[in-house]
């Protein structure tokens, strides 16, 4: 007759399996990774979670997602309940990277937990061990050199009136930006070939807190109500989609868009699915895509590199200094995007579907 294990004798083996490793009682038989996205507010932000969410857990990692709705208290909240899970390394995109997250970020070094800084450098922490992010300053420098095309600044043209956008003051990203394309426009308004009416050409004239739209929007009026009621505006320089979509709106309200009065020249970052519709539809002009699958892919790369006690791979190790040290990086290629390479870049990619893009019919001939 066959003979059944006790209860008892059950939860013996099922206690010598764990031990010996045999059955996984932690929930991941690699390890275990927090993700901290600043907010859902963006798509960009979402795929980038998502991205990585799906490649560590393809890997067998146990992953823990959240989302701060840009609401600083709610990340360093969401950081400490990860740390109390026991996360062993920690994927971090600051909202506010200057400082608001040291406090919790040295209780995490003191866990042993590894911490990787995405896409936005987090300032004054001794404690980020990478940071994976794209060439910051050539984002910038292709937006600026994209006005100068359009614009036949390189061939003598102008002079062309121009206004100046930037991100964010507490994301060190928003400096590079606009310092790359300020390199290539500053040198056209010194020669007076880009006139800025407005008389507001640095960072803090134009930065725009947390990237708002309907601050680029509001701040978009009153350029136009005080600078351009009989002179026209030929282009604006914008960091990002959703400030781009925010002065497009402005634009709209007195008239442009029209044959009469065509669209400046608007410059844009993050190839957001609403911006490619409007470049498709003649409105915004240009935008920067940063393929976010393969920034997930770079953070899961070091997050792997060091859960195996290795060193991950960077290719800069002298740039991003955030006030406490020079944190090693590895930085990814920007592509710039308009109405003649759209198709290719992100279609052909699977970046997005030509049905998402209103594409179909035309691709499919």
């Amino acid at each position: 007759m066959k003979k059944w294990l006790s209860v008892p004798m059950l939860l013996l083996l099922v206690f010598a399996l764990s031990a010996c490793g045999a059955i996984d009682t932690s929930g991941s038989e690699k390890g275990y990774i927090g993700i901290s996205m600043p907010t859902k507010s963006s798509e960009r932000w979402v795929n980038d979670g998502e991205n990585m969410k799906k490649q560590f857990e393809k890997l067998g990692y146990k992953t823990d997602l959240q989302y701060a709705e840009d609401v600083v208290e709610n990340q360093t909240a969401q950081i400490e309940n990860m740390i109390t899970k026991g996360v062993d390394v920690l994927v971090v995109a600051p909202i506010d990277g200057q400082a608001a997250l040291t406090t919790v970020l040295e209780r995490a070094h003191k866990e042993n937990i590894k911490i990787i800084s995405y896409d936005r450098l987090i300032q004054y922490s001794e404690y980020i061990d990478y940071y994976a992010t794209f060439d910051n300053f050539q984002v910038g420098v292709l937006q600026g050199q994209y006005i100068e095309e359009k614009l036949g600044l390189n061939s003598g043209k102008g002079p062309f009136n121009i206004e100046l956008f930037a991100g964010s003051p507490d994301d060190n990203n928003a400096y590079f930006f606009f310092d790359g394309a300020m390199s290539i426009i500053q040198p056209y308004i010194d020669s007076g070939q880009l006139v800025v009416k407005s008389g507001q050409t640095n960072f803090n004239q134009g930065a725009t807190l947390r990237w708002d739209g309907a601050l680029a929007q509001a701040r978009m009026d009153n350029l136009l109500s005080a600078y351009y009621t009989k002179d026209r505006l030929d282009a604006v320089l914008s960091p990002y989609d959703g400030i781009s979509i925010g002065a497009i709106s402005s634009l709209k309200g007195i008239g442009y868009g029209s044959a009469e009065k065509p669209m400046p020249v608007i410059t844009g970052q993050d190839a957001e699915l609403a911006s490619i519709k409007s470049i498709i539809s003649g409105q915004q002009t240009q935008t920067v895509f940063k393929d976010t699958r393969e920034l997930a892919q770079k953070a899961v790369d070091m997050a792997v590199a060091v859960l195996n006690g290795e060193q991950a791979e960077v290719t800069d190790t002298e740039t991003y200094d955030n006030g406490a040290k020079v944190v090693p990086a590895f930085l990814l290629k920007p592509v710039s995007v308009d109405q003649n390479n759209f198709e290719t870049v992100l279609i052909d990619s699977g970046y997005y579907t030509a049905e998402q893009l209103g594409q179909k019919e035309e691709v499919a001939q």
